[in-house]
């Protein structure tokens, strides 16, 4: 058989580099402002992007103030709800228009789920467990769950504890930077009250994170894991990133290996657990509840449900909260009238919610949130849905937006939640979706807020904080709320 020489072999290059140019400038006259293989959407506003990637780009230089970005866009199309797509990831509806919200979180509930992509993003985090799961696999733990939620007991001995690491916490460090003069992380302080607060009322375990000066182990890995879950949402290069981690950054944690240590953690306290009801111990927790529970099979839950099962509520108990206490108290320290009234207000015993709900207008625990369509529909605002579309929404967009809020809604004004009578003012789960809403709502709300009005008590009443100078308050990338660089503060006693 003949060989080709070397002007053959030039001529086929050069011909299958022309073929590939004509291929790739046929795609991109196509493709021209939105991802390969993504169709134009009638009927709804589309957010363009760059030919054959869509939105890639974009979204890959804005990721650290994804959030922001979510109401830029709203704000320059001048619209609600836009259609978007990014090479390597789903066709995107993005809203912030409360009645659509109310749609997919409630009115039509079934027609939205935890899709492929959040399984991909998070399972290797958080498994199966209730914040991932759907249908039977997500009522039996969401049952299981409600059942100590509601139990008034539990209540009284939550508040127990809570109130025991609070004094915990104001002994150990607090009053010792007010007698020093020295500024202290109060992010930092506040996360490791949540986590041993909860992990002792849900698990039984007192891990002392109060008294340790650095970060534990299982929580440094636990956040990282997190801003990882919400990259893959983000950025479709995030895996290769981390697979090549040995290459460029030798001897750094991967994701497998911060895993491994979050593992650890679930798993020791799982079977400790196990030997303390072996040895004859009876608990009424979390842990214990989940582990009398049978799962969608009939069967008890094995280790790896239970692991699942621990590390879902973690971040509820843990996250959630101390971030609504840390912007909480950020807000304070920017607005002293508003501070001084609270005072005031704990002062005669009546301290009001309004501070509260305000901050989580603004600082939403969970400020973005996706669902996928499992077929086709229609929004409230007319905008059409197609099997398979991921559908976003922000809260922390929302609670910008002036269409609805007003023209102050970047302002953080807790008067909004007072009615002319005097009456604290409730708003739609659509317009203010804190706590979720419809079949998913939060099942700890009520311990959540009370959880926090009695920091926010304590604390005020006790303390008078101030920020630290140059430093930059804002959020990390994650899919909860925290503060990136924490947030240095100043004691003093009142």
């Amino acid at each position: 058989m003949p060989s080709l020489n070397l002007n053959d072999s030039l001529s086929v290059v050069r011909v299958a580099a022309v073929v590939s140019a004509a291929t790739v400038g046929l795609l991109a006259l196509k493709y021209n402002d939105r991802a390969l293989f993504t169709e134009k959407r009638e009927g709804i506003p589309f957010a363009k992007g760059k030919p054959v990637v869509g939105g890639l780009i974009h979204q890959l230089q804005n990721k650290d103030r994804i959030l922001d970005d979510f109401l830029e866009t709203m704000e320059k199309y001048d619209t609600m709800t836009v259609y978007a797509t990014a090479l390597g990831l789903p066709p995107s509806i993005m809203t912030t228009d409360p009645a659509n919200v109310e749609h997919i979180l409630k009115n039509n509930f079934s027609n939205y789920v935890k899709g492929p992509q959040m399984m991909d993003a998070m399972g290797d985090l958080f498994g199966h467990g209730i914040f991932v799961a759907n249908g039977e696999q997500w009522k039996y733990q969401r049952k299981t769950a409600s059942l100590i939620f509601n139990v008034v007991n539990f209540r009284d001995h939550f508040t127990d504890v809570f109130v025991k690491e609070l004094e915990l916490m104001t002994d150990r460090i607090f009053d010792k930077k007010a007698e020093n003069g020295k500024s202290v992380d109060f992010h930092d302080v506040i996360y490791k009250f949540t986590l041993d607060s909860f992990v002792l009322i849900g698990f039984g375990k007192q891990l002392n994170a109060l008294q340790s000066k650095t970060k534990v182990p299982f929580a440094a890995s636990f956040d990282i894991c997190q801003s990882n879950c919400l990259e893959r949402f983000i950025d479709p290069f995030t895996n290769l990133r981390d697979a090549l981690k040995p290459i460029f950054s030798p001897g750094s944690m991967r994701i497998k290996d911060h895993l491994k240590v979050i593992d650890d953690f679930a798993y020791q306290l799982i079977g400790e657990r196990r030997e303390q009801i072996k040895n004859g111990g009876e608990y009424k927790d979390l842990l214990s509840r989940f582990m009398a529970a049978r799962n969608p099979q009939g069967e008890p839950l094995s280790d790896k449900e239970l692991r699942d099962t621990v590390l879902n509520f973690i971040i509820a108990g843990r996250d959630t909260t101390a971030q609504a206490l840390s912007w909480t108290f950020y807000n304070l320290m920017l607005h002293p009238r508003v501070e001084a009234k609270l005072l005031a207000e704990i002062e005669q015993f009546i301290p009001e919610d309004e501070k509260f709900y305000e901050v989580l207008r603004l600082y939403p625990s969970v400020p973005s949130n996706v669902k996928v369509a499992l077929d086709d529909d229609v929004f409230p605002d007319g905008s059409p849905i197609k099997k398979g579309d991921s559908v976003s929404w922000s809260p922390y967009a929302m609670a910008r937006t002036r269409k609805i809020w007003g023209e102050d809604a970047c302002e953080f004004k807790p008067e909004r939640w007072i009615k002319p009578d005097g009456d604290l003012r409730r708003e739609s789960a659509g317009q203010w979706p804190a706590f979720h809403a419809g079949p998913r709502i939060c099942l700890g709300q009520n311990l959540a807020t009370l959880e926090a009005l009695v920091a926010i008590i304590l604390l005020v009443k006790r303390y008078k904080f101030s920020l630290a100078p140059n430093q930059t308050i804002t959020y990390d990338l994650s899919l909860t709320h925290p503060m990136k660089f924490g947030m240095q503060v100043f004691v003093e006693r009142r």
